[in-house]
């Protein structure tokens, strides 16, 4: 009741004393917060996807600007040299509003980022778009093989069957590329999992079935039992180090993350930054009130 007591009261509170809990875990609001947080990142052997926080918006020309902001973080990052890549929400480009003039932004995007030999990642949002952000994915994917990717999420009782019927697409040469997280949306129990060890036996079943299938996951958790789980299948299935990599959020479960790296396992940290980090974090608190008690621990407990 606490939890969603602070849940509902967030969005009411000064954005200044919401910052004070989201910093943690956003780079800030410019491209130089993005950047400087990417290196400090790459320094500790550590790649990054970047990620322009804003999503399900309203007008088309809210998509455009979106895709042209895209469009100079990709030139700004690859002129930094900065060793990553790319994420993005398909309702930030239109998706829900005309899903062909999403595809056209996305689109180029995708195009910007190839030609720098680079890769974009799309975001799985709530369960409106999960057959909207497949189809996108197809389209893309059909011209983009080995520069475009899908994120997944184990909780969707459907999720082993998307992507046995992805199967289609996956090539030995261009494997099929997926960030599979456990997913936050709040969902109806009637298409999504709610028990955490049965989410966390499911999510462990679609990382099995991507290892025998040789395709490429993104293993994005922070949940301990989960990378070990995750270890105990890089090893009875003998997958190569370059045929997988872990992910985790910018400023979550540091120790765990680094104990990662020093197994000699790829690393990946999703970074988000941008004006709009105040829905972004208001929005996160509704989905999982849970957070709520890291909230407190922000407010009220030095260090």
């Amino acid at each position: 009741m606490i939890n969603l007591l602070i849940t509902k009261m967030l969005p009411l509170m000064p954005k200044k004393l919401v910052w004070i809990f989201s910093r943690k875990y956003i780079a800030g609001e410019t491209m130089n917060d993005a950047i400087r947080v990417c290196r400090v990142l790459n320094g500790q052997n550590v790649k990054i996807t970047i990620d322009l926080l804003g999503e399900f918006i309203t007008r088309l020309e809210e998509a455009t600007a979106n895709k042209n902001a895209y469009l100079d973080i990709i030139e700004q990052i690859e002129r930094e040299k900065i060793v990553g890549n790319y994420s993005l929400k398909p309702t930030s480009f239109g998706l829900l509003i005309d899903p062909e003039a999403c595809y056209r932004n996305i689109r180029e995007i995708v195009a910007k980022s190839a030609a720098y030999g680079n890769f974009v990642r799309v975001d799985m949002e709530d369960s409106q778009c999960t057959d909207l952000e497949i189809d996108l994915f197809r389209k893309l994917h059909s011209e983009f093989p080995a520069h475009v990717g899908l994120v997944l999420q184990a909780y969707m009782r459907r999720t082993l069957t998307d992507i046995k019927n992805m199967k289609d697409l996956h090539k030995a040469g261009t494997p099929l590329n997926f960030r599979l997280c456990k997913g936050i949306y709040v969902e109806p129990a009637s298409i999504a999992y709610k028990n955490y060890q049965e989410i966390n036996d499911h999510y462990l079943e679609d990382l099995e079935y991507m290892f025998q299938q040789g395709m490429y996951p993104g293993i994005a958790t922070h949940d301990k039992p989960l990378v070990e789980g995750a270890y105990k299948l890089i090893e009875k299935y003998k997958v190569p180090k370059n045929r997988y990599e872990f992910q985790m959020l910018y400023g979550v479960t540091p120790d765990l993350r680094q104990s990662i790296v020093n197994k000699g396992h790829t690393m990946r940290v999703y970074v988000p930054f941008g004006k709009e980090w105040f829905g972004y974090s208001t929005r996160r608190l509704k989905e999982n009130p849970k957070m709520a008690t890291h909230i407190i621990k922000a407010l009220f407990v030095k260090g």
